[in-house]
């Protein structure tokens, strides 16, 4: 028999072989989902011998990952700014970034958290999710244009038990919402990579994740400017729109909010210090 150690050291070292990058990490997050473990816990059994059984659990999870297909949808689920999200091809995994919107937003808004919002292009529902997860007494829109995507948002809301708080909505941003329906807060995480960026983005992006979540436009505006046209229209006065976006597009973005007459427009910076999203408000 081998022992946990060494199971570690081989498949990070195969891991590594074929370009994934963080091998022992990998490797040890996988190992542990197939053992039923958490880091902390093989640090601790490094020496223990691993039967036939248990590493026919590990081989195909570590042979999956070899080939690039995302972590992520290896083990199935993902946390994300306090809540466990299903993830898999229907929908994009949830970034860091896009974690971090919640935290501004969520600071944004203080101790007055709206009582109504939405998220478009919820993808998984993840900030759907996580945003009424933060505010326990507002309601919800989750809206994407691709229904499987919508499917699993659908089993994440379910699982979280906030099927009665989220409204899940098939629509091209706002074309199926009710023209009389406001929110206080609007969230849009919409694709906007541009082609150049698509191509170089890794295997695990392009070859697993859904293209439409990543990209609709050359310039990777197009989602971007659909919503700064349209979100006014319902949002309540000083109501707040939030979106990430790419680093690249913030004066464009800010001038076109100006133009349609937000206030408050500001770029704001992830974690990594580059300009990642753009709020504006509606005047009051």
């Amino acid at each position: 028999m081998i022992s946990l150690l060494e199971v570690l050291q081989k498949s990070a070292a195969f891991l590594e072989s074929k370009g994934v990058e963080h091998g022992r990490l990998n490797a040890e997050l996988l190992v542990g989902h197939a053992l039923g473990l958490q880091r902390m816990q093989l640090y601790l059994q490094f020496e223990r011998l691993l039967p036939e059984k248990e590493l026919e659990l590990i081989r195909p999870l570590v042979k999956r990952r070899s080939q690039r297909e995302p972590l992520q949808h290896i083990i199935g689920s993902v946390e994300f700014a306090g809540v466990e999200l299903k993830v898999d091809r229907r929908a994009l995994i949830p970034r860091p970034e896009t974690e971090y919107l919640v935290e501004l937003v969520t600071a944004a808004c203080g101790e007055t958290p709206p009582q109504r919002f939405a998220d478009l292009g919820t993808g998984s529902g993840a900030l759907a999710c996580a945003l009424a997860t933060a505010w326990p007494a507002a309601q919800g829109v989750a809206v994407d244009i691709s229904s499987e995507a919508l499917a699993l948002a659908g089993e994440n809301v379910t699982s979280l038990g906030l099927a009665e708080r989220v409204r899940l909505v098939e629509s091209d941003w706002f074309n199926a919402i009710d023209p009389s329906e406001r929110f206080g807060v609007i969230v849009a995480n919409p694709p906007y990579l541009t082609a150049d960026e698509v191509a170089e983005t890794t295997p695990e992006v392009k070859d697993h994740e859904p293209a439409v979540a990543l990209s609709t436009a050359p310039d990777g505006l197009d989602g971007l400017r659909a919503i700064i046209e349209r979100a006014q229209d319902f949002l309540e006065p000083g109501g707040l729109l939030a979106m990430e976006t790419g680093i690249a597009q913030h004066e464009t973005l800010k001038q076109w909010l100006l133009e349609a007459g937000y206030v408050e427009v500001a770029s704001r910076q992830d974690l990594t210090e580059r300009d990642r999203f753009v709020f504006g408000r509606k005047a009051r």
